[in-house]
């Protein structure tokens, strides 16, 4: 996964455990795609400043992944549920039963809530 995307994701679950300024930041460089000069421009810090709250930002991020695995679980999960997804398509091809592509829509409406 590329890393832009793992920190966003990451900021999305552990943001609230960073500092406020900390998360401000992360968001402006990762989801707003703010360089480093006009982050430090808006927040009247320097560069070096927003480079150093930014690392500190992800070593934060990447050290509670490492201890919680929210994110990894969350992963998993949803490929478990991608895979009975795609079962259900195959037991819904080869039924002509319509009572059970009934029960197999519904199910797969529920759990397509979940993905």
């Amino acid at each position: 996964m590329e890393k832009n995307v793992k920190v966003s994701m990451l900021c999305e679950i552990y943001g609230k455990l960073l500092t406020k300024k900390q998360l401000e930041v992360l968001t402006d460089y990762y989801n707003n795609d703010l360089s480093l000069s006009e982050i430090a421009e808006n927040n009247k810090i320097t560069r070096q400043a927003v480079r150093d709250i930014i690392k500190k930002g992800e070593n934060k991020l990447f050290e509670l992944e490492e201890k919680l695995l929210f994110m990894k679980k969350m992963m998993e999960q949803e490929q478990k549920l991608q895979e009975v997804l795609n079962e259900l398509s195959k037991i819904e091809d080869t039924s002509s039963d319509k009572k059970i592509e009934k029960i197999l829509n519904h199910v797969r409406k529920e759990l397509s809530c979940l993905v």
